[in-house]
């Protein structure tokens, strides 16, 4: 299952690193950042908790820039 969330982030090499971090973690098939249009499109594996993913990726994400946001 494919879903896209608004991203609040500054800079586009966070982004990328952003991006490495969802694809790394469990459950997700693969992750795309567009930091052009601030959004993150996240395609998770088959009967996943979404939201404790998400929620795990949203963590990833403010370790990387503490003032981004993963909406969702």
């Amino acid at each position: 299952m494919k879903k896209t969330y608004k991203i609040d982030v500054d800079c586009a090499n966070c982004a990328n690193k952003m991006e490495e971090a969802a694809k790394n973690t469990t459950g997700v098939k693969s992750a795309n950042v567009n930091f052009m249009t601030l959004k993150m499109t996240v395609d998770y594996e088959d009967n996943q908790d979404i939201k404790s993913i998400i929620q795990e990726i949203r963590d990833k994400c403010k370790k990387i820039d503490d003032e981004c946001e993963v909406y969702f």
